[in-house]
């Protein structure tokens, strides 16, 4: 049945691509369609008035009426559809009038006839597409269709093919879902049905990857099905060269000697105190790197110390990764010569290549690597760390704190960024790199890697663009049930509006592709750079939680307002407590504060209330996490807060309760030092912002959601 449906819309699109054709006609559209059990209603082609006539007199009631040309895309804006159309003198007035509408949209325009469709019932006018991403590749749509497709661009996308559970799930992902289910009396649409049309589209797609993009628009939908009442289907001009790619086993073994190498070879170290082979070997030596370090240098017999080598091809031994500091002219001689001393790792710091337009010159790196099997890091970086081996092969400053975060980025000045962030607030990380260009080395190798690594528990990447979307998904959902991944998207703009054949191609701008399938992918996308940093600190700090009862316990009632707000923006829960819960509360606190969510202990009270109520919320099992918001009094001072809330939590945790607790903290400086004191206490806590700490929680639940450790979706 699956081969007899391929075979017969492979002899369509041989047929359609034989012609020099792009772009089905509706007719072949519809072949596709039911080819592919797609929903459409009764049609049939008139190349005359009379034949019309007597297509709608078939129908019988009311039909519609569509221009039939492989030259004209766009029916409606030719003036080549007409709806509603009912009677024989209608019919052929009809006819003529799309024809002559047809002809002076287009007076070359090649006209195969109308379409004379039954006119489907009235229903929810939907959209289901599917486009080629150049990240991601086949990428399935939906959204609200018709006329307000172009207005509300209300569309969500997921990677084709996309499985039943997939495809419903798309239907509450869009910002009118509500629509959907039936509003003011209106009963809801056949979701099933909808979900159908979206599966068999990806499945269509993913089937021919020369289907360049498919739109069905709209679909009716009703409660008792869903149809199709028009289908484009527009074929690739041509198709991109595939990527090359490595098995897993492949990428641990080569990411292993490039994360924890023997022997580090630098080409081009200098003695030269102000060039990047200075830095680098300075680096090197200075962090403590136990393994051997090779300086070569034709011009040179001794650099700090050390032997120099007038080739890499004439240093003894095995050597897991050469680093280049020499111009960009240079490196692809000495890029042969690392490849016949079979290294397998290249960084190359070096600029001059596809970022300034030589990608001819990136191109013959790539190429001269292939041929050796070795992976290429870069070009264009700030080099790397690897704390955990004391490795520091970058001319930028020096790091050491060994911790649980793995930082990336694209862009040097972000890296620095990360350095200086991981510096002020004393997050350890287990390794920063540069990615640079991208020449081979990417985001989904280094995720595959760090998923591995024991000394990594949350990873966070900086990324102007994926060079293989559907790797880095593979690598990312591989990743995600055990560790957090963030990832900072650079690019918001929509890149993708460009000139495309078809409504869903339109609407798939790099962005809301990259929001939707990251979010299918189960990473955390951070707004901006401080979010992104934030919540890879926060992330291992915080337990996942176990449920979604969230309870606001604080000092201000002000606070206690905004930080309900920041809850409800992050799609967290705020716990409806139970009488007996709100009565236990109402023991604690004076007679003018407030139970219920937030609980409102109101400013003037002494520790012992803090302790009390917070010790409270953690004993009682069905609340899940807590938020709490503390302002500076002399009654309670910051840090007496601190200890307390320290003290009450390690309790907490040494009797086996571990429950996310964040904090955020109104006053003098003091409360600075508090933060700091909680922080370092598991508990996570920021001054003067109500936002940051229930935006880390959000990511923590958003993370938990993902990896299964809680119902629902991301």
């Amino acid at each position: 049945m699956a081969e007899d449906r391929r075979s017969r819309v492979r002899s369509l699109l041989d047929s359609v691509r034989s012609e020099g054709r792009t772009a089905l006609t509706a007719p072949e559209g519809k072949v596709v369609a039911e080819a592919y059990g797609i929903s459409v209603p009764g049609e049939a082609l008139a190349t005359d008035v009379d034949e019309a006539v007597a297509a709608a007199a078939r129908f019988g009631g009311p039909v519609v009426l569509k221009i039939v040309s492989p030259d004209i895309l766009h029916k409606t804006d030719a003036g080549g559809v007409v709806v509603g159309v009912e009677g024989a003198a209608e019919v052929r007035a009809a006819f003529c009038r799309i024809v002559q509408n047809a002809r002076a949209y287009d007076a070359g325009a090649r006209i195969e006839g109308v379409q004379v469709q039954e006119l489907v019932p009235e229903g929810q006018e939907v959209i289901v597409g599917a486009v080629t991403d150049p990240t991601f590749g086949k990428v399935v749509a939906f959204g609200l269709g018709g006329v307000l497709v172009e207005v509300l661009k209300d569309v969500t996308f997921r990677l084709a093919p996309v499985d039943a559970g997939e495809a419903l799930s798309m239907l509450d992902s869009i910002r009118s879902a509500e629509v959907l289910r039936g509003v003011r009396g209106r009963a809801g649409v056949d979701r099933w049905a909808v979900a159908e049309q979206i599966r068999r589209v990806s499945e269509l797609v993913a089937d021919f990857p020369e289907i360049a993009e498919v739109d069905l628009n709209p679909v009716i939908a009703r409660p008792d099905g869903a149809t199709a009442a028009d289908v484009r289907v527009i074929l690739a001009e041509s198709q991109a060269a595939p990527r090359r790619r490595y098995t897993r086993d492949e990428i641990l073994a080569s990411m292993r000697r490039l994360m924890q190498p023997s022997s580090v070879a630098v080409i081009g170290a200098s003695n030269e105190q102000g060039k990047i082979g200075n830095s680098v070997m300075r680096n090197l030596v200075d962090g403590g790197f136990a393994g051997e370090i090779h300086p070569v240098n034709p011009k040179a017999d001794d650099i700090l110390g050390r032997k120099a080598y007038k080739s890499v091809t004439d240093v003894p031994g095995e050597v897991d990764v050469a680093v280049f500091a020499i111009p960009a002219r240079f490196v692809a001689a000495a890029l042969e010569e690392v490849g016949r001393k079979r290294i397998p790792n290249a960084v190359l710091i070096p600029s001059g290549f596809a970022e300034t337009g030589e990608h001819e010159l990136q191109a013959e790196i790539v190429a001269i690597a292939e041929r050796h099997g070795m992976r290429l890091l870069g070009p264009n970086i700030y080099g790397y760390y690897s704390t955990w081996q004391d490795l520091c092969a970058t001319f930028c400053t020096p790091y050491d704190v060994k911790g649980g975060v793995a930082l990336t980025s694209q862009s040097g000045g972000i890296g620095m960024a990360l350095l200086g962030f991981a510096r002020t607030t004393k997050t350890g990380v287990s390794a920063i790199v540069g990615l640079g260009n991208k020449s081979d080395l990417d985001e989904d190798d280094l995720l595959t890697w760090f998923g591995e690594d024991p000394h990594t528990e949350c990873i966070a990447m900086h990324l102007e663009d994926l060079k293989d979307g559907r790797a880095f998904v593979e690598a990312a959902r591989a990743t995600v049930p055990r560790k957090p991944v963030v990832v900072l998207k650079a690019g918001r703009t929509a890149a993708g509006a460009r000139a495309a054949g078809s409504h869903t191609g339109a609407l798939a701008g790099d962005d809301a592709v990259y929001d939707d399938i990251l979010r299918q992918a189960g990473v955390i996308r951070a707004p901006g750079l401080n979010d992104m940093l934030e919540y890879a600190r926060a992330l291992p700090v915080l337990p996942a939680p176990k449920g979604d009862n969230v309870v606001i316990i604080t000092g201000a009632g002000g606070s206690g307002v905004l930080l309900s707000d920041a809850v409800t923006d992050n799609g967290l829960s705020l716990m409806e407590i139970p009488p007996d819960l709100d009565e236990a509360f109402r023991r604690f606190i004076p007679p003018f504060g407030a139970a219920g969510n937030p609980v409102d202990i109101t400013g003037g009270e002494p520790p012992s209330t803090y302790e009390a109520t917070i010790r409270l919320g953690l004993e009682d099992p069905r609340v899940h996490a807590l938020v709490l918001g503390y302002w500076h009094t002399i009654v309670t001072p910051p840090m007496v807060f601190a200890e307390l809330t320290a003290r009450v939590v390690a309790e907490a945790r040494e009797r086996g309760v571990e429950k996310p607790v964040v904090a955020s903290l109104a006053g003098d400086v003091e409360v600075e030092e508090a933060c700091q004191y909680l922080y370092e206490r598991g508990v996570v806590a920021y001054p003067y912002t109500t936002e940051r700490p229930v935006a880390v929680l959000g990511a923590k639940y958003r993370w938990a959601r993902a990896a299964g450790l809680l119902g629902g979706g991301s």
